[in-house]
């Protein structure tokens, strides 16, 4: 996606790329990407052995503590970094980067005071909103796998909890419980459907939660926003090179991000299609994805982290249809919509998509069984 953007604030953007650059100038700045809460932007320079980089405007309304998000980035991105070093790899990996500023900095703020900040670009990659053949879902697996394997000796209290409250469902639940009640539900039978999706699930949301309280999953980091389109893939070879977005990485349950991989990586029409009918969860992918994972993740993992596996990939697809309904009953106030009616829209095809993983349990829990 690049937008044509103003001449008055291209000026503003490339002075404030320039304040990242160590060498050359930024010759141009263009909006990138697809996501949906910070303002990411592409800047090109004219000399440098790196000729792009990443610009980030946070949105601090979603990360209210930037510094600790930066704070993060740094010590495990640094601690990666150290890992690969030590840990030849057969094939290319690499961790995003963060730029610091002329004076050293790992951010700045802008005359409005906004929070800026600058990570190197993955050259010679691109990312996917859905899955193109197997091959790619296994690379996407193992892109997660690596992830995980690489930060899975970096002790969880060592990062600040930046989004407390992020991928606990029965939080959501209790927000929802809260907007549903001093909202006046303009009923239609999507919304019915919705509402009656929720109440029938409720019970279910605090089957992670528990499991973490009781110990009998552990703690440990997790990237939190483990989307496809946050795996980069090498553009000559096709293998998956890096995991990108590293704002949500905090500590919790590595489950809400198998979950959320596969959730993302087996709805083959895609998060936002209204074509509801045509929605299902891709069992072949869910194996394909799972045996990239498992590759490099069984190093780690436990007897009972395979147990909760499918209630991961059920919850956590629940789980963002409740938060897109939530907003939608809210007034569209979280998550950036193209017109009043799309986070109801992107709830049901979370809902629908869910319907599609419980049909399959049995199915989806002999893939798990079968892989161990």
């Amino acid at each position: 996606m690049t937008e044509e953007i103003n001449t008055q604030s291209t000026r503003n953007l490339v002075a404030i790329a320039n304040q990242f650059t160590q060498l050359g100038q930024v010759t141009s700045v263009k909006a990138f990407g697809s996501g949906n809460i910070n303002d990411t932007f592409l800047a090109t320079l004219d000399f440098s052995k790196e000729q792009n980089f990443v610009l980030q405007r946070i949105n601090t309304q979603v990360f209210r503590q930037p510094q600790l998000i930066m704070q993060n980035m740094r010590t495990f991105t640094e601690h990666v970094h150290k890992r690969l070093q030590d840990i030849p790899l057969s094939r290319r990996w690499e961790v995003p980067r963060v730029l610091l500023t002329k004076d050293a900095q790992d951010h700045c703020k802008d005359a409005d005071g906004s929070f800026w900040r600058a990570i190197s670009f993955i050259e010679g990659s691109q990312s996917f909103d859905s899955i193109g053949d197997r091959s790619h879902a296994k690379e996407i697996g193992y892109a997660l796998g690596m992830f995980h394997n690489l930060i899975s000796d970096l002790p969880p209290e060592k990062l600040a909890d930046t989004l407390e409250g992020f991928h606990i469902t029965p939080l959501y639940l209790q927000h929802y419980e809260g907007v549903l009640a001093k909202t006046s539900v303009s009923e239609s039978s999507e919304v019915n459907y919705c509402l009656k999706f929720v109440s029938d699930r409720q019970v279910f949301a605090h089957i992670l939660e528990n499991a973490k309280s009781e110990g009998i999953l552990p703690l440990r980091l997790m990237h939190g926003d483990p989307k496809i389109n946050n795996v980069m893939f090498d553009i000559v070879t096709q293998q998956a090179v890096s995991v990108i977005d590293l704002d949500t990485v905090k500590p919790g349950l590595v489950h809400y991000d198998i979950g959320d991989c596969l959730r993302s990586g087996c709805n083959p029409v895609g998060e936002e299609t209204e074509n509801w009918e045509s929605i299902y969860f891709d069992t072949d992918l869910c194996q394909e994805i799972l045996q990239g994972y498992l590759a490099v993740a069984k190093a780690f993992l436990t007897e009972n982290d395979y147990a909760y596996i499918y209630d991961a990939i059920r919850l956590i697809t629940f789980e963002l249809g409740l938060r897109f309904f939530a907003d939608y009953l809210a007034g569209n106030v979280y998550f950036k919509v193209k017109h009043p009616e799309h986070n109801l829209a992107r709830a049901i095809v979370q809902f629908k998509l869910t319907e599609s993983i419980e049909s399959q349990e049995t199915q989806i829990r002999k893939i798990i069984q079968d892989m161990k």
